[in-house]
Order: C-alpha cells, then structure tokens, then sequence
C-alpha cells in the first residue's frame, strides 16, 4: 500500500494591490483637472476677446455709432473732451458739439473688426477696420484700464476719440452737415458777431462720414464730403455757395427797378446817385426836358465777398433825348444819344431774409 506525500504545496494567485489602482485614479484626475483648466482658460480667453478686452470696448463704441446711438456714445467713459485737451492737440478749444447726436450721423458703418492691439505703459493701441459708406476705413484708438469689476476688467479711452470738423462756407451764413441745419451764428464762439469769412470748429465722432452743403432760398452749394478717421485731428471743408437762380432774378428786377424807375425817371442831365449822365456845352432848349431810358441792363453776376455778395461791374446802356440851343447862335438841335454805363455794388442777405442791395452809393431795400 502507497503511503501518502509527507507535504502538500499551497499555490497561491498574486492580488493587485490598492496603491496601483489608487495612482491610476489620481492620474486621471490629474488630466481631467488639467483639461478643465485649459478649457475654462481658452473660454476666458475667448470672453475676454468678444466681451472684456479692450479691443471689445472699442468695437462696442464704433456699433454704438452704427446703430446712431449718439447719446451712449458720449456715455463711454473718456469720449468727452474739454477746452485743454482739444489746445493741447492742437485744435480749437471753442469747437462746438452741435454735431454730436444721433440727427447729424452720417453714412452706415458697418463690417467693424479689430485687426491689431498693442500696450506700451499701460496704454493700448487698438486699430479697427470697418466700412463706411461702401469705403473701408482704419482707425487707430489710445485706451486703458479704469479698475475692474470682478475679473472683468473695466475699459475707459486714454485720449477722447472725437475728432473736429473745420467748415468754411463762402456765400452763405447757413449751411447742412448730413441734412442737419446750422447756422454760423449759432455755433461760432462769436455769436452773433461771428465772421461771416472765418471757418466753424465743429466736433464729430470718429469714424463717421460727413455731408456738408448750402441748400437756401437765396444761395446753394453741391454737397461736399468728409470722413472722420482720426480721432483729435481737424478735417478742413471748404465750399462756395452760389446765387439760386430765383435770388439772381431778384436782384436784377431790383437793378432794373432802380435804373429805370429811380434813375431814367429823372428828366435831368445827372440823375442823382445813377451810375450815368451827360455834359452840354451850350444848354437845354427852352421848356425842354432829358428824356432818360435803359436801352440795355446790366448782366448782374455775384461772388461772395466777405459778409457779402459782390455785384461784379457790368455794362449797361442808357439812351437820352433832349433838345439842346447853341449859346452863341441860338439854334436848336436835337440830340438822341446812346450813354454806356458801368455798375457794381453789394448784396447783403439780412437776417430776416430780406436783401439790401447797393449799387455804388445807394441802398435799394
């Protein structure tokens, strides 16, 4: 009989342990959490650039503009400006804000991006690109940070981005930027005693497009058009108003008037204060009278001068008949006789709308 094995062998299975398990578990919440933290950064980063950067600040105030939103557009912290800040840039500091609202915006502005941004001592430099009117345009813009609230850093401009609109208009005393109605006097820091001759300092927002024209009874001017690209720089306008051809029709029914009815009225040899007249050697035929008449008017043509419109000096053509008696022998002749005539004046457009018109000394009202 077999006797059996003194000794049995136990084979035993090996068992994970605990710590490789727990070093798994730790690395995979170590790239989960590294994970999260690269999203919720490039999802900062992207808030930051659509809504908190500085390049969103600007972006917001050019819309405000495009969607004619003037009043918030002033609103934006470091918009307005003041009389030192417009000298220090070399601009007037007396230029007047009747441009800045939502009546007297210009063209569309639309496809508003930003294309550069860079800081130097703690100012940024952001350059947008837009169109305006159907043309594109750059501008460059000077901000900085005012505080924060939260982590949302608070934007505020570094330098004002309104811009000045300099408007001479020669012939008129009132003109339209963008349909809007202005007059001299109103706007210039003269006042009333504005010089009719000096340009009007008016300020404008940047970008905007700007159309400036005379459209009056009296006088008109074809639209003349200025885009505001650089904030604190001035854009010169400068336009020539001419007669509407109903004024010229005025003044030369007033000149006409004149001459016929003041001067050729006259049965004198000098009519008082007429541009025309004759000398005889010998005199007048007893119980004869000069008979006057305009053969020819004057061509009137008007150039603004001044606070006025010039008449250029025109020829004319006045006719006399008079029957004069020689001194030495008694004859008498008839004498019929073209007398040429040169006339100038002014024409001053009143306040009330009226013309004062002077041919040389006199003043036709």
């Amino acid at each position: 009989m077999q006797q059996a094995p003194a000794d049995t062998a136990l084979v035993v299975e090996p068992v994970p342990t605990r710590r490789r398990g727990a070093a798994l578990e730790i690395g995979m919440s170590v790239g989960i959490a590294a994970l999260l933290i690269a999203a919720i950064a490039a999802g900062f980063a992207s808030l930051y650039r659509e809504f908190w950067g500085p390049s969103a600040f600007v972006e917001r105030y050019v819309q405000l503009l495009a969607d004619g939103r003037a009043a918030d557009a002033l609103a934006v912290p470091g918009v307005s400006i003041d009389t030192i800040e417009l000298e220090r840039a070399g601009l007037s500091g007396f230029a007047s804000d009747a441009l800045l609202r939502s009546s007297a915006l210009g063209a569309e502005i639309t496809d508003i991006h930003a294309v550069s941004e860079t800081t130097a001592d703690g100012i940024t430099e952001v350059t947008l690109e837009y169109a305006i009117g159907g043309e594109a345009g750059r501008t460059t813009y000077r901000v900085a940070e005012a505080g924060s609230n939260g982590l949302v850093p608070v934007w505020r401009f570094a330098s004002s981005p309104l811009g000045v609109l300099d408007v001479s208009v020669h012939g008129s005393m009132t003109f339209s930027v963008n349909g809007f109605e202005l007059d001299k006097r109103q706007v210039s820091p003269d006042g009333l005693d504005a010089d009719p001759t000096a340009s009007v300092p008016l300020l404008t927002f940047v970008p905007m497009s700007y159309e400036v024209a005379v459209d009056t009874a009296t006088t008109s001017a074809e639209p003349t058009t200025a885009i505001a690209q650089t904030p604190l720089t001035a854009v010169d306008v400068d336009i020539v108003a001419t007669p509407t051809p109903e004024f010229l029709d005025v003044v030369d029914q007033q000149v006409a008037s004149f001459l016929t009815e003041q001067c050729a009225s006259q049965q004198v040899l000098q009519p008082a204060g007429c541009p025309f007249w004759v000398s005889v050697e010998n005199r007048l035929a007893s119980g004869s009278l000069p008979e006057w008449s305009i053969v020819q008017q004057p061509e009137i043509t008007l150039v603004p001068e001044g606070p006025y419109w010039r008449i250029e000096q025109a020829d004319g053509l006045a006719h006399i008949e008079m029957d004069v008696q020689s001194i030495a022998t008694g004859a008498i002749t008839h004498v019929s006789e073209d007398v040429p005539f040169t006339i100038d004046g002014t024409v001053a457009i009143l306040a009330d709308g009226s013309a004062q018109i002077r041919i040389g000394a006199p003043l036709l009202d």
